[in-house]
């Protein structure tokens, strides 16, 4: 039988060894040289061995306790292995009982790819409207009545729409919840039509053609800076979101085939996009070029060239100029776009397409569905920035309508 004598004498050899104590005990000796108790047995006519702890954390008295409980066990017709592992699972599904809606939130939000801003305020509304009440609640224990009573408080404030996102959000943690084992149901299911809706607010934009051109006037006379002014010059004749817009790259455009290829993660429906770039636009890009062609950013912050401008340049540049956010925003150039293309003519598909809306988001792989129409979005654009030229020189509006629609 082993002594503590014993035990302490012990060393690695070049192969894993075991010395028996009795009843079926032993320490087992693996070259790393760590020693650890194991008993073995047979069960059903099976030979089995169960993990008793390592020595010295478990003495040789503890060890001897440890294999006369699982023969007890074994004396009831319990596997020892079995019942430890069943043991183990009920310890680890009350750990996962007892995680709180922030602790599953924070996981969730661990894992998500999205733009900064997105991160940002998908963080605001959990820590200013879930957190508060939900937080360190039990996530299987809240209920569709409790996460109702809690969105009730944002609508309560008048805050219609950010009730909808916050519900939205939790709605995001709950079925990932799900997914992991950790809840048995997503209680936002039944909350379909529970709150009010919000009203819809449009972007702000202008679309009558005569201001149109005066806007297109104002930008062209901006006295601000630069970078801000090729900005504001670039933003009607792509129409793409401002956040694409102001984070674009010099490594995504070509010049030369007057192509801009916005990459999925930058944009909303994490779809590559296809932007085709009109002569107009060809030479915004270019004469900026030889001031930002050096940096990453095609409109790098004013602070730091390794940050792209800041998120509300283009708004304030508006406001400079005079326009209210009642008038026109960034945002606003695609409004603008998609009203007069459509009132022009042009395929509604291909209009749709350039503005990359949700559809795109069905296929992500690359940019195959970012080319359909491709040829007529080329042209579009282009008769699109000459119409724009046209309308800021003052001269007749000519209509750029398409004679014959392409098919994809």
């Amino acid at each position: 039988m082993l002594t503590d004598t014993k035990l302490k004498a012990l060393k690695p050899k070049k192969a894993l060894y075991r010395v028996t104590d009795s009843s079926g005990l032993a320490i087992e000796v693996p070259v790393t040289g760590a020693l650890r108790w194991r008993y073995r047995y047979r069960f059903a006519g099976a030979a089995k061995m169960l993990s008793l702890g390592t020595y010295p954390t478990v003495s040789l008295a503890q060890a001897r306790q440890r294999r006369d409980a699982a023969r007890a066990q074994l004396s009831e017709g319990i596997d020892p292995s079995a019942h430890k592992r069943q043991i183990k699972h009920e310890r680890a599904r009350a750990q996962e009982s007892a995680r709180t809606f922030k602790q599953v939130a924070e996981i969730w939000m661990s894992r998500q790819h999205v733009a900064e801003a997105t991160a940002r305020n998908a963080r605001w509304m959990f820590e200013s409207f879930l957190y508060p009440d939900l937080g360190t609640r039990p996530i299987r224990e809240i209920t569709s009545k409790e996460l109702l009573e809690t969105l009730r408080k944002v609508e309560g404030k008048g805050l219609l729409d950010t009730a909808r996102r916050s519900k939205i959000k939790a709605g995001q943690v709950f079925r990932f919840a799900l997914v992991e084992g950790w809840v048995d149901s997503d209680p936002t299911a039944s909350l379909r039509g529970a709150l009010k809706a919000p009203k819809v607010k449009h972007h702000a934009a202008i679309t009558d053609p005569a201001k149109m051109g005066e806007l297109l006037r104002a930008i062209d006379g901006f006295s601000g800076q630069f970078v801000t002014q090729c900005a504001l010059r670039l933003a009607p004749l792509v129409f793409v979101r401002p956040g694409e817009l102001r984070q674009a790259q010099w490594s995504e455009f070509d010049l030369d085939g007057a192509i801009w290829r916005i990459p999925g993660e930058r944009m909303k429906m994490k779809a590559a996009h296809l932007v085709p770039l009109s002569k107009q636009a060809v030479a915004v890009l270019r004469e900026l070029q030889g001031l930002t062609g050096k940096d990453a950013f095609v409109f790098p912050g004013l602070r730091s060239a390794s940050r792209p401008m800041s998120e509300n340049t283009i708004n304030a540049a508006l406001r400079r100029l005079g326009y209210s956010s009642d008038e026109m925003t960034g945002h606003g150039f695609r409004s603008m776009a998609a009203t007069r293309l459509n009132e022009l003519g042009w395929n509604p598909d291909a209009i749709e397409r350039q503005l990359a809306h949700a559809e795109s988001n069905k296929v992500r792989e690359a940019y195959t569905h970012a080319a359909q129409y491709l040829d007529e979005r080329k042209r579009m654009m282009q008769a699109w920035a000459n119409y724009l030229d046209n309308l800021k020189a003052g001269g007749k509006v000519i209509s750029i309508r398409r004679a014959k629609r392409s098919s994809p």
